[in-house]
Parts: structure tokens; sequence; C-alpha cells
């Protein structure tokens, strides 16, 4: 991580942990928060008043802007801690620079990485007692900044309020998910805000999600919004296949999230000197690969999915079952790989894990 400089703001611990009050054997995705959450206001162009407290509910004008014109951005990162007992957190440098990226798309103010890294490094110091210890399990992190105007108008707001919680979590799927391709509604268009991580992205998929779960799918595979030929990505996730030994992915043109774990993958692999390829990627071509027995995997990812297998795609009354699991080597390689980079084990040659002293 790039050096930054050392911001001092005032802690408040908790006098009340609910720490063992929590079954950390039977941790959901998103459930539980931890004890600590840290909190700097934007005003007047400048960022005042910093500080960590106990995590609690805040107070805001019926009228805060964000509530009605959605001028909201939020990360999602996930520390660990290594078997030596180090604190780890995973592309923080990444995570902001794309959280600065959606800002500006959003007229919101860039965080400065001062406050950003000193207060995930506080956090996760202050409730390391929180990061679980179960396989699959990390803390969670949830940077997310909004519009906090009391002013009813659509213009950019004047004032902002930067917030960070975490959590405990297990994984974000359970195992292997069905998934069906979207040939009807729109997640994003070029031009849009398909790139930025906004509310109103997740927003604008419930509903077909809600469609897809009625019909036993878990997920959905989001198609262009001009011709719904071309792949884009999953609901929570971007997307990748395995055709004929060649990793392919959506090439990014705008209106697909730049996913870190994505990356993390495509740098991975050509490390390992796997043919990669970003470009488009056809509904056609993946029915033709799965048709001749070239479709060897196809496969989510994200910063809360890790790598999510798919096991099967719908397309117009057809379900494709792909190969079992065990036998998918790349994407299985690619996942322990991951996950060992993220608790210290392994090689970090990309410089990726952020180490916090405690």
């Amino acid at each position: 991580m790039s050096a930054s400089k050392a911001v001092n703001f005032p802690i408040e611990r908790t006098q009340h942990s609910r720490l063992s009050e929590t079954d950390f054997s039977n941790l959901e995705f998103g459930t539980v928060n931890s004890d600590h959450m840290f909190v700097v206001d934007y005003k007047k162009g400048t960022w005042v008043d910093p500080k960590i407290i106990p995590f609690q509910n805040i107070s805001i004008s019926p009228a805060c802007s964000s509530l009605h014109y959605g001028q909201t951005v939020f990360e999602g990162m996930k520390a660990f801690r290594a078997p030596n007992g180090d604190l780890l957190v995973f592309r923080i440098e990444k995570h902001l620079e794309r959280m600065n990226n959606s800002n500006r798309r959003l007229c919101i103010p860039e965080i400065p990485a001062d406050y950003f890294y000193n207060a995930i490094e506080e956090l996760v110091r202050l409730d390391q007692d929180w990061i679980p210890n179960k396989e699959g399990c990390s803390l969670y992190l949830r940077p997310f900044i909004f519009a906090n105007d009391p002013f009813i108008g659509v213009k950019p707001s004047s004032a902002y309020k930067f917030m960070i919680f975490t959590c405990p979590v297990a994984g974000y799927y359970k195992g292997t998910v069905k998934v069906i391709i979207e040939s009807d509604f729109v997640r994003a268009s070029p031009g849009g805000i398909g790139a930025a991580k906004t509310g109103g992205n997740y927003a604008a998929s419930l509903l077909p999600a809600k469609i897809a779960s009625d019909k036993g799918y878990q997920q959905i595979l989001w198609t262009d919004s001009k011709e719904h030929k071309y792949f884009e990505e999953s609901g929570t996730m971007n997307l990748m296949f395995v055709i004929n030994d060649v990793l392919i992915t959506p090439s990014l043109d705008g209106s697909i999230l730049p996913g870190i774990t994505r990356d993390t993958i495509l740098t991975i692999a050509k490390d390992w000197g796997v043919k990669v390829e970003e470009r488009k990627v056809s509904i056609e071509e993946v029915l033709t690969a799965f048709d001749n027995g070239t479709l060897q995997d196809a496969f989510g990812t994200g910063t809360a999915a890790t790598i999510t297998q798919i096991a099967e795609i719908h397309h117009n009354g057809k379900d494709m079952v792909l190969p079992a699991v065990e036998t998918r080597t790349l994407s299985n390689k690619l996942n322990q790989t991951i996950l060992d980079l993220k608790h210290g084990i392994g090689e970090d040659k990309h410089n990726w894990v952020h180490r916090i002293k405690k």
C-alpha cells in the first residue's frame, strides 16, 4: 500500500460489546454488526469531525437528499487473520480507487486516502476479535457515503456523510448457483452508471431477481441493453467462462462494474500462463460451447462471493447442466489461491495484502 499520513481522530469504545452474544458457528451474510463504526462529515468543502464510535443508529432529516435522489456510493471489502495472527485487508488501494471513481460519476467528493486507510486500520484493530476463525468466513467491511443535504431538489448535495462499519460474515452463497439468462430487464446501459458501485444499480435488479428466484434460480445473467445478445455480468458478480481451456470474461464497456476480484483472477491466470480473453461473449457462443462439449466452466466473481461456480444455466426453456465442480480445475485452483493470499499464505507478488500493525 502507498504510504499514507497518520490521521488522529477520537475513538469512543463501546461499553456494551455484543461479541459474547454472537453465534459464530451459524453466521449469515450481513445480519450481525461489529461493535464500532467510523464517521466523518463533509461540509462547506471540507471533511470535519472524524471519529470512531460504538455502532449505533444515525439521525437524518426526512428531506435528506440521498433518500430521494439516490446520491450514494458504497464498497465491500474483507479483513482476515493470518495463521500467525496478523490482521490483513485485501486490495485496499484498489477499493479506494474504485470508490472514488464511483464518487466522481455521482458528483460526490473523493474520499481522502488518509481517512480511508487509517479508519479501516483502526476499525479492524479495534474489532479484531470479530474476525471469524471458521473457514470461509471473514470480517466484511462496508465503507459508504451518502448525500446529507436536507434539500428537496435535483442537484449535487453540499453535505455528505462517509461511514464504515464491519460485520462478521459467512459466504454470500452456499455452494453452487443456478442462473437464468435475462432477456427482458436491463441492469445498465453504456453511458449510464453501471460501472459505479451505487445503490440504484442494485435496486434495479430486485424485481428481475425475485422473478428468477420464484422460478428456482439464485441469480440472473444480465445481457446487453441494446440486443440482449451479449453477456454482461451476474446479479452480484462479474461473470467468467472457460471454453476450450480459454478463460473468457465480458470486457468492461462502461455498463459493467470493474470487479476487484475479477481483476485479481485475470492477473493470476495470466501469471500462470492461462490464455485470457476480455471481449464480448454472446449467448450463442456459450450455447454452442455447451452443445459441443467445450464449455468447461462458468462462475461468478466478487468480494462477497469470491468465486461462485454456476451449476446450471437456463435459457428459453433449456437447462444447461455444467460439469461437476470437482472437475473444474482452473476455478478451484484460483479460488484456493485467492483464499490463501487473503490469509497471508503464499507469495504476494503483487503486494495486494495490507498488513495492519497491532
